[in-house]
């Protein structure tokens, strides 16, 4: 009997049907098909999977070259950047010190100044030094033989009467003890007539209404003067580094700033003759001041058992900090150049800082300005001038306080 299925495979016939019914012939056909379809879609799907692999590991590799790349920029920017910065820095200092030596010679565009000097004592010998280092003709008048030999030693022409010397310069400078003493000077220099074309300055520190004395006399006589007193001490004078405050008109103040330059590094014009002065004797004022009070200090911090340098250290760094305390510390061994390690000798006597604190208390009265600070300080100064140490370095005040019992 014979049976049909929808398949159209005769079972009587056909003996190769699985239990479904269905031929294991076409089943195996189908199979072989799919593992080829299959086949081609993994081939298919490791292709693709290759591909995004690499392209992940080549996007990879990109960002991280493009990271190197990047921090490389930076590093070469930064290395960059420091060198511009260290070359200005470089550029700056050379440029500085250029300048200075340009300042310095301005004056002597067109051949060089004759300049005279009278009174080379401690600030005035290193003052006249660098008016020759900046090349002028220096011509120089002392009663000090020593301190003529040396300036005559580097080139300085000296003479033997101011008169003279006065009539064979561009520029006078003055640097004396006192107001008797200037002019007395003046009086000498210019008892037979002056040279018109000179500018007489004095730097040293007086009275100022000796200043405007001298000018109106040698104005009258047809030259000009002006008071340049200056601040900076033996250190400042040595290093041309000094302060001048000019006291004099604009036009005069510009005639004699780039000889100036020569010996100063700031160089202020305080206002009418006498100005100069004014700012001197108050600036000195303070100084004296300040040297009592860290001269008090220091004595206190070292009875109390302090190393003086470790306090020096303490006040340079804090709010005590100042000119006295830093460059001219009044204790031995604390700073190196201070007349405290040579003995007080030296530098700025005590005989001085008594009379411009005698200058400073006469203007204060004919101001009617009080003055209490000022006037102690004035009065420990003649203590020890009394005491016979006039001649010894105005921090001399410390070891004067060592001493002493409250």
């Amino acid at each position: 009997m014979e049976i049909s299925n929808n398949s159209g495979y005769n079972s009587t016939t056909n003996n190769n049907s699985n239990k479904y019914g269905k031929p294991l012939a076409r089943t195996r056909l189908m199979s072989s098909a799919q593992r080829g379809v299959y086949a081609m879609r993994c081939d298919t799907m490791r292709s693709a999977m290759w591909s995004t692999g690499a392209a992940f590991c080549y996007g990879h590799m990109a960002a991280h070259f493009m990271l190197m790349a990047f921090l490389l920029y930076a590093i070469m920017s930064l290395i960059q950047t420091i060198f511009i910065m260290s070359l200005r820095i470089v550029s700056q200092s050379v440029l500085n010190a250029w300048s200075q030596t340009l300042i310095r010679g301005m004056s002597t565009q067109g051949g060089s100044k004759n300049i005279g000097f009278v009174g080379l004592g401690n600030m005035g010998g290193h003052m006249a030094s660098n008016l020759i280092k900046a090349g002028h003709k220096l011509h120089v008048f002392d009663i000090s033989k020593p301190a003529c030999d040396n300036l005559k030693a580097k080139g300085a022409t000296v003479y033997s009467k101011t008169a003279e010397l006065a009539q064979n310069v561009d520029f006078l400078f003055t640097m004396l003890p006192n107001n008797d003493i200037v002019d007395a000077s003046y009086e000498e220099m210019t008892a037979n007539g002056v040279n018109k074309n000179t500018i007489f300055i004095d730097s040293s520190t007086i009275d100022p209404t000796l200043v405007k004395s001298l000018q109106k006399r040698i104005s009258a006589k047809g030259a000009r003067f002006i008071d340049a007193p200056v601040s900076g001490g033996v250190p400042g004078a040595e290093q041309a580094t000094l302060t001048f405050m000019v006291g004099g008109t604009e036009a005069e103040y510009n005639a004699v700033k780039s000889v100036l330059e020569c010996m100063g590094k700031r160089i202020t014009h305080c206002g009418d003759y006498g100005m100069g002065q004014a700012a001197k004797l108050a600036n000195n004022m303070m100084l004296a001041i300040s040297m009592i009070g860290v001269s008090e200090a220091m004595n206190l911090a070292i009875r109390l058992g302090l190393n003086p340098k470790t306090f020096a250290e303490i006040i340079n760094s804090s709010t005590g900090r100042c000119w006295a305390s830093e460059l001219y510390n009044p204790v031995p061994g604390v700073t190196p150049t201070a007349p405290a390690n040579n003995s007080y000798k030296g530098g700025f006597s005590t005989d001085l800082i008594t009379k411009d604190l005698g200058l400073a208390s006469g203007v204060a009265t004919s101001s009617n300005t009080p003055i209490p600070m000022g006037a102690l300080a004035h009065q420990i100064y003649r203590t020890l001038k009394s005491k016979g140490l006039g001649s010894k370095d105005f921090s001399i005040v410390y070891d004067f306080m060592k001493n002493e019992n409250n």
